[in-house]
């Protein structure tokens, strides 16, 4: 992804991933898929393993339909990052929506609740959202802290950040839906962003105090900026909702390639008796990417 916004760089990401190959109906892993309920209000997980793993939709160029199929084959048990106009596909394949977006704009990244100017902005985003989302049963939403302002200090921002989404987080609680702040690296790929740190988001988190407004922890963002993943996850999992992964350096696959041992990671969040989900965001940089999806989601399983 690039720095400049999340809706560019993931459509961007999409046109670098090569042609995907034909995927067979037999899962790699081993495990078929187990889904409970249909419809909108469909929910899955692997047969095999603690955690319920998803994919990042921007990941893949294949049609939507044909994702959900091939996903579904692997053992995976949703899709990550759709459009309100997206959910009904997955959950109609008996896959999860395990993260939804708020709006389409190009600058969802850095326009974030660190700003008090854009908070009218964002609110009626979620206010307009979150009643679909209950309706669709995608029970996370995403949304972002944005990016440094001029004459905003640390402090300022959190306390916006706290003012901003305490206004949201009851409604999100009458409607079970939990918003999801997200961490990322302001050293590589997105520089300006204030919510670059574990220690803000969970400033942040304990300023609002809502089990309804939680940090999607991406461990690629918080490998390049923190390091030391384990650990932190333990001391600060009552503050996360929703994991994203990724290869570091470089967000490609997940494997022995890169310097993370995510097998380790998943058995420490495992551990930690976490119930959400853990989604895939990465760049296959293999020229079959549902073989790189499947291994990712081997690594895992736990």
């Amino acid at each position: 992804m690039t720095d400049s916004s999340l809706g560019l760089s993931r459509r961007a990401a999409l046109g670098r991933i090569a042609s995907i190959a034909t995927l067979a109906a037999t899962s790699p892993l081993g495990f078929a898929h187990a889904a409970a309920g249909n419809g909108n209000n469909a929910t899955a997980a692997p047969a095999a393993g603690r955690l319920k793993q998803s994919l990042s939709r921007w990941t893949s160029k294949a049609p939507l339909p044909e994702l959900c199929k091939r996903l579904k084959a692997i053992g995976f048990g949703g899709v990550d990052l759709l459009y309100t106009d997206e959910w009904s596909v997955v959950s109609d394949h008996g896959l999860a929506v395990s993260m939804g977006y708020p709006s389409r704009r190009d600058n969802f990244i850095a326009m974030g609740f660190n700003d008090p100017a854009n908070h009218a902005v964002l609110l009626k985003e979620l206010e307009t959202t979150i009643p679909l989302a209950k309706q669709a049963g995608v029970k996370n939403l995403i949304t972002m802290f944005g990016n440094r302002k001029d004459g905003i200090d640390r402090q300022q921002a959190i306390d916006n950040c706290v003012a901003g989404l305490s206004k949201i987080a009851p409604y999100a609680a009458e409607n079970g839906i939990t918003l999801c702040v997200e961490l990322l690296n302001s050293k590589v790929d997105h520089h300006g962003y204030q919510g670059d740190s574990t220690a803000f988001g969970v400033a942040v988190m304990k300023g609002i105090g809502s089990p309804h407004v939680k940090l999607l922890y991406d461990i690629y963002h918080m490998q390049i900026m923190e390091g030391d993943v384990i650990r932190t996850i333990r001391d600060n999992i009552a503050w996360i909702g929703h994991f994203h992964t990724g290869g570091v350096p470089g967000r490609h696959e997940i494997d022995g390639t890169q310097e993370l041992n995510y097998h380790a990671i998943a058995k420490a969040i495992a551990d930690l008796d976490y119930t959400g989900f853990v989604a895939h965001e990465f760049m296959p940089a293999s020229s079959d990417p549902f073989a790189s999806f499947a291994d990712a989601a081997r690594i895992c399983t736990v």
